[in-house]
């Protein structure tokens, strides 16, 4: 595997361009912080870790499954044998795709809810938003992925390089960063753009039922969970009944797939 997609290397990447959008929030914010800005993150970099750790720990399994698809033959690259680069192609949207699926999911079962209304209550979405995910939905998601890699048969280099692109446009895309209609038009037509996303962390429940989509935003436009524009001057994040700060501690967060 290239140095270039090494665990060290992506992690490098992942905290360089969070570190840039952290300070990049603090010059052009779109919504302005108030003074308790890091203490307010403290929970979501404790769930970052919870995030790590997770993934560390069930990593071996995207890679032994990966493995045992291209050693077995199992999957739909194995019967068409395409080159490597409609493989990198086909393979990081169809995880892109399998991700969308596991993302409307966790909104529309019962238990993925009770599992990913941590990630919906945060009260201003910013970068740190982007890995504050309970243990579970990490599970949740996972198993996705292996499907995912299972149907199309994808080597664990593709998965790799569709992990580092989903992680580094979920920073981008959480981020608080006050960005241009016209700019943010012109990338929507291709990726999920923070305005974009924004709308999905709406308190408003047929703005959080929409905008899905991971990496590449035609998913939401093909299912019809599209929702094309979002008013900033009405917007607001979370849940209604999560505002305690008590449910948004460390604490809280851990206990809330398993409250009523």
């Amino acid at each position: 595997m290239s140095i270039w997609f090494s665990p060290q290397a992506r992690l490098f990447a992942l905290i360089t361009l969070c570190a840039f959008l952290w300070s990049l929030e603090s010059i052009i914010p779109l919504y302005k912080y108030d003074h308790s800005r890091l203490r307010r993150v403290l929970p979501n970099l404790a769930l970052t870790v919870a995030l790590i750790v997770t993934n560390l720990a069930l990593s071996f399994s995207s890679a032994y499954i990966a493995n045992f698809s291209v050693r077995h033959g199992v999957g739909l690259f194995a019967l068409i044998r395409p080159p490597s680069w409609i493989v990198v192609v086909i393979g990081v949207a169809a995880m892109d795709l399998f991700i969308y699926l596991a993302h409307v999911s966790l909104h529309k079962s019962w238990l993925g809810w009770q599992f990913h209304r941590v990630h919906h209550t945060e009260n201003l979405v910013d970068v740190t938003t982007t890995f504050r995910q309970h243990p579970g939905e990490t599970f949740w998601r996972i198993l996705w992925q292996l499907t995912a890699i299972l149907v199309f048969g994808l080597p664990l280099w593709v998965v790799i390089v569709y992990l580092t692109i989903s992680s580094l446009n979920g920073e981008l895309e959480h981020a608080n960063v006050r960005l241009g209609s016209k700019i943010d038009w012109l990338i929507r037509l291709v990726i999920v753009t923070p305005n974009m996303h924004k709308a999905h962390h709406s308190r408003v429940q047929s703005e959080t039922d929409s905008n899905y989509s991971n990496i590449f935003s035609v998913w939401d436009r093909i299912f019809g969970t599209y929702t094309r524009t979002v008013d900033f001057t009405t917007l607001r994040y979370g849940l209604d009944g999560f505002d305690d700060r008590d449910k948004q501690s460390l604490r809280g967060l851990l206990k809330m797939p398993f409250a009523t």
